[in-house]
């Protein structure tokens, strides 16, 4: 009883109920600008949900990245605050924490060596869905290969070509990424005619099959542009190509584009222009004779020469 009564004779009241009182202080203080900062990332987040979403973009994908964006924010603040606490309590408790600290900083060396890759492929994926780089289901071009995306992970990007191979890409390995849907995609046609043809009557054409598409019921809403046409682009071998464009929604350009060139094709026929193929003419110099060309019929007797020559 004597060694508790001295111990407890030796404590300084003053400096354990002072100790107590700064860390429910810092405790309180703690957990009030925790809950503030969260509530102002909630507010935060909902705005940029109602943005994104009078911007047209769908709110399944755009709550889904904003979700995830922010679920790193929250717990990345956690994380820190909570340790910012605790060395503030064992600080007060009397504890010396430069051990502590320098033990923190050796091991997490260690780890940061370790793990490297891992944290690379993190942030990596953090600012993917931080800059709205790509999401689910945009279709990619990720290190030369293009499919459909499945998942943006913060670690990994999964994509899905049209054989229906999936393709995992950690995050910190993409060196290239074309996103073929983002806001909008586009369907650029360049169409052939003979040299014969008139190229304004071409490209009235080409317009007119646009402006029907625009008006079609089902196909309509998936244009958000009039056709543009930029012009005679190439004089190719055996033929005059037009070039131009038509935006479309996004992933709707393959769906426009197959469409368009079944009417340009129709259209093209009904106005007799000539869809042009490779011709090959053979010439046998200025001296070369006229040479006969007979045709037979089914009972193999010759029908009427014909002349023909260089």
């Amino acid at each position: 009883m004597d060694i508790i009564n001295e111990f407890v004779a030796s404590i300084s009241w003053d400096t354990v109920i002072s100790a107590i009182l700064h860390i429910l202080i810092v405790l309180v203080v703690a957990r009030v600008a925790l809950a503030l900062f969260l509530k102002f990332l909630h507010h935060l987040e909902e705005r940029m949900i109602e943005k994104n979403r009078v911007e047209g973009e769908p709110p399944s994908d755009v709550a889904k990245r904003v979700e995830t964006l922010f679920r790193l924010v929250r717990q990345a603040v956690r994380i820190v605050l909570w340790t910012l606490v605790a060395l503030i309590v064992l600080q007060n408790m009397g504890v010396e924490i430069g051990p502590i600290l320098a033990g923190a900083g050796i091991l997490g060396l260690a780890v940061g060596f370790g793990a490297q890759n891992l944290v690379r492929d993190v942030i990596s994926g953090f600012f993917f869905i931080l800059e709205d780089q790509i999401r689910v289901g945009d279709v990619a071009i990720i290190n030369g290969t293009g499919g459909l995306v499945e998942r943006v992970n913060l670690r990994t990007i999964v994509l899905r070509d049209l054989a229906g191979t999936v393709h995992v890409f950690p995050n910190g390995t993409v060196s290239t990424l074309s996103n073929m849907t983002h806001t909008w995609s586009a369907w650029v046609f360049d169409i052939g005619v003979a040299y014969k043809e008139d190229t304004d009557r071409v490209v009235e054409i080409i317009k007119d099959v646009g402006r029907k598409m625009r008006e079609d019921p089902e196909l309509g809403p998936a244009i958000i542009e009039d056709l543009e046409i930029f012009g005679v682009n190439k004089f190719a071998d055996s033929a005059v190509e037009i070039k131009g464009r038509i935006k479309t929604r996004p992933i709707q350009q393959w769906t426009v584009g197959r469409e368009f060139q079944r009417r340009i094709k129709y259209a093209f026929d009904e106005q007799g222009i000539e869809i042009p193929f490779p011709h090959r003419t053979v010439y046998f110099g200025e001296a070369s004779k006229p040479f006969d060309l007979r045709m037979f019929d089914k009972a193999g007797d010759a029908l009427a020469p014909e002349k023909t020559g260089g």
